[in-house]
């Protein structure tokens, strides 16, 4: 290298650039690659600041990562969810106590708006159901989606309406690769 005027590649993946003795440090470098550094340095900033907006943003809080508040994709059409995804929830919270009153029709109802909620809906946000008589109806309100791990998880409350009564479960359930939610409580 002694003499040269010429950047080795050794130094130039590096971004460092090593003279000889007697090369001042304004000369000319006039046919040499003393340009590759800084397009190589442009290069990496650009990748690290296109990695940085598909990472997206995200705020830590004592339970994992807070996700955006968005809906996950578009409700099916016709409003109808799989039976699959139904009976992956192994009956929700309107499996407990909160749903003993209940018809299967109007269980199933409830199930749906669970799974609609969990999934499509922002937070905060109500997702109603009617049972089988206009006495009996509910709602399900999520909250903030978060991350635990891998898995995306969300707190919602399941409020079921019986005349002039009212019940009401939390819970909170996690979402599998398939789409489906598990409750954890």
């Amino acid at each position: 290298m002694a003499g040269s005027g010429q950047i080795s590649d050794k130094y130039q993946y590096y971004g460092h650039a090593y003279f000889s003795d007697d090369a001042a440090p304004g000369a000319s470098m006039a046919g040499s690659n003393s340009r590759r550094p800084v397009v190589g340095m442009k290069i990496r900033v650009a990748l690290v600041s296109a990695l940085l907006a598909v990472s997206g943003c995200s705020t830590l809080s004592g339970k994992g990562q807070t996700l955006a508040p968005t809906p996950a994709s578009t409700p099916p059409s016709g409003g109808k969810v799989t039976t699959s995804i139904i009976s992956a929830m192994g009956g929700g919270l309107i499996g407990g106590s909160i749903g003993s009153s209940l018809s299967a029709t109007e269980k199933r109802n409830a199930l749906e708006a669970e799974y609609k909620a969990l999934e499509y809906t922002t937070s905060g946000q109500k997702v109603a159901w009617k049972g089988d008589q206009a006495s009996r109806y509910g709602e399900v309100v999520p909250a903030q989606p978060y991350r635990v791990g891998s898995q995306d998880c969300r707190q919602y409350t399941q409020t079921v309406f019986n005349g002039g009564a009212s019940v009401t479960a939390r819970g909170t359930a996690c979402r599998n690769a398939d789409g489906s939610w598990t409750p954890l409580t």
